[in-house]
């Protein structure tokens, strides 16, 4: 690692399931900066999503192990109340398009007003801008192959989640419309 600032920095949000977007952004960031607290964040008044904390976290770092200087860790209420908490230097956001960094912006300009951290901004590999969590759900729900979208770890647990095989696909006699036949 030439020429890079020693930081500490947090990358928070939901990783449900973590995906090879992710990972490039967090690979960026230890490159960058040294040592990323990667923040899985959840909110226990409203439960939704495929994996539960534990597991996602879990998931997390099975995916990043790879990578020296990186931490994950579980955090509940604001990803600034997360920053303050693990005594980061910044927080760092992946890109994917114009859409994300409108969104980014306000946040990091709202965060950075309450409580003086900055956000940097850390655009993710072209050949990575379409991958989503919510799309890697919906795919592996309705048994598509997400094996390009996500690590390995993350392909295994998403086939036993779903049952294996053909996850998300329809019981024998109804359609996936839910219709019966």
């Amino acid at each position: 690692m030439t020429d890079a600032v020693r930081a500490r920095v947090l990358y928070p949000g939901s990783f449900d399931p973590i995906h090879r977007g992710h990972v490039d952004v967090v690979e960026q960031a230890v490159e960058l900066f040294g040592h990323v607290v990667v923040a899985v964040m959840y909110n226990f008044a409203k439960p939704s999503g495929m994996f539960d904390v534990d597991d996602r976290v879990e998931l997390a770092r099975q995916a990043l192990a790879h990578l020296p200087g990186v931490e994950v860790s579980a955090h509940t209420g604001l990803a600034v109340d997360a920053a303050t908490t693990e005594h980061v230097d910044f927080i760092v956001k992946g890109l994917r398009s114009g859409g994300d960094f409108e969104i980014e912006q306000q946040m990091a300009h709202t965060n950075h007003a309450v409580t003086g951290i900055r956000t940097v901004y850390v655009p993710c590999r072209p050949d990575l801008g379409f991958v989503s969590s919510r799309f890697v759900r919906e795919i592996a729900q309705y048994g598509g192959d997400v094996s390009r979208l996500v690590p390995p770890p993350v392909a295994d647990a998403l086939r036993r989640h779903l049952g294996g095989g053909r996850a998300g696909a329809a019981p024998a006699g109804e359609r996936q419309d839910g219709a019966s036949r």
